[in-house]
């Protein structure tokens, strides 16, 4: 009798083990998803796709976990405080070169989202403007603010490459919080601001900024601001995941791109960004109606070898961007 009992205990034991193993293997994480993110146009698509119920339809929970600063939420990543990060470009090979096995598996949303804008008083319209006026006031430094080692600075260093300049010529103001960083181009504590939008569109519409250029046509089109990454071992153990989750979020940006006034009522009710209904419905109205999930990694290159020069990390040792996943969800599996 007591062998029988022990034979039992044995064989439910099995049982349970199997049952946990197949949970554990069959691509599809157990428990609510954490995903870390800043507050752009171009994080819409989750936000949309959240408060559509988009996820729920692909069998998925989320928490949203907003965060200020790009380097908290890259280290929530690396450490497990979350299991998905929509971050600048730039962060997922800075987490790469200290050792943490990132992918980016997507573009997060939306094309032109980082614009470089200037105060209007200087009534310079464009970079031609910007070069003459720096070269005709020799004793006079104009303030740009940025965040350093981000998309952020990355354009802004790019850009002035691009017509013969440097930071010599400026005055380089770094700050790590993006509303701060909108305050200071509101109370002209800086002249020219390196933003995202919706938030250079409210400077433009509302305080008289004019824009100088954008990550399309300094990188290429369809080169992103932020990128969904995970860490390479949730995607491998997790793939099914990472499929759902990407479909869900093509799901929401489609919305965006056929209803932008639906898309504003959502993202009014979930009170994600800190602008006027009509500032976000102008900015979606004046986006290229299309979805692009698929990152210009040609053109996010261009960054990271910028990166490398300016010594912020080493050349990658491997590869970051991984599309496997967006090509599921692209060819309908």
């Amino acid at each position: 009798m007591k062998r029988l009992s022990v034979i039992i205990i044995g064989l439910i034991f099995t049982i349970f083990s199997c049952k946990n193993t197949t949970a554990e293997t069959d691509g599809k994480y157990p428990g609510k998803l954490l995903v870390g993110h800043l507050v752009a146009l171009d994080m819409a698509p989750l936000f949309v796709a959240n408060e559509a119920g988009f996820f729920t339809e692909e069998g998925l929970q989320l928490e949203l976990r907003f965060f200020a600063n790009p380097g908290d939420n890259n280290a929530a990543l690396a450490n497990g405080s979350i299991q998905f990060s929509t971050n600048p470009f730039t962060l997922p090979y800075f987490g790469n070169n200290a050792g943490d096995d990132m992918r980016i598996v997507s573009a997060a949303g939306g094309l032109g989202i980082i614009q470089v804008i200037v105060q209007g008083k200087y009534l310079i319209e464009n970079l031609e403007d910007l070069k003459t006026w720096v070269k005709s006031h020799p004793n006079q430094k104009l303030k740009i603010g940025l965040l350093q080692g981000d998309t952020l600075e990355m354009i802004v260093f790019r850009m002035l490459k691009n017509i013969g300049l440097d930071y010599d010529a400026f005055e380089i103001v770094p700050f790590d919080d993006l509303l701060i960083m909108v305050e200071a181009f509101r109370n002209g504590t800086v002249d020219i601001l390196s933003h995202i939008k919706p938030y250079t569109t409210d400077l433009v519409v509302n305080h008289d900024a004019k824009v100088l250029t954008d990550n399309s046509a300094i990188w290429g089109y369809g080169t992103p601001n932020c990128t969904v990454a995970v860490m390479k071992e949730f995607g491998e153990k997790y793939p099914k995941t990472v499929v759902s989750y990407l479909r869900a979020l093509k799901k929401g940006f489609q919305l965006i791109v056929d209803s932008p006034g639906k898309a504003v009522q959502l993202l009014d009710e979930g009170n994600y960004y800190k602008v006027d209904k009509e500032v976000l419905l102008y900015a979606f109205r004046n986006q290229p109606k299309e979805v692009v999930l698929r990152p210009n990694v040609d053109g996010m290159m261009e960054a990271i070898k910028d990166m490398v020069a300016m010594n912020y990390i080493k050349e990658p040792s491997q590869q970051v961007v991984d599309l496997q996943y967006l090509e599921m969800v692209e060819s309908g599996k």
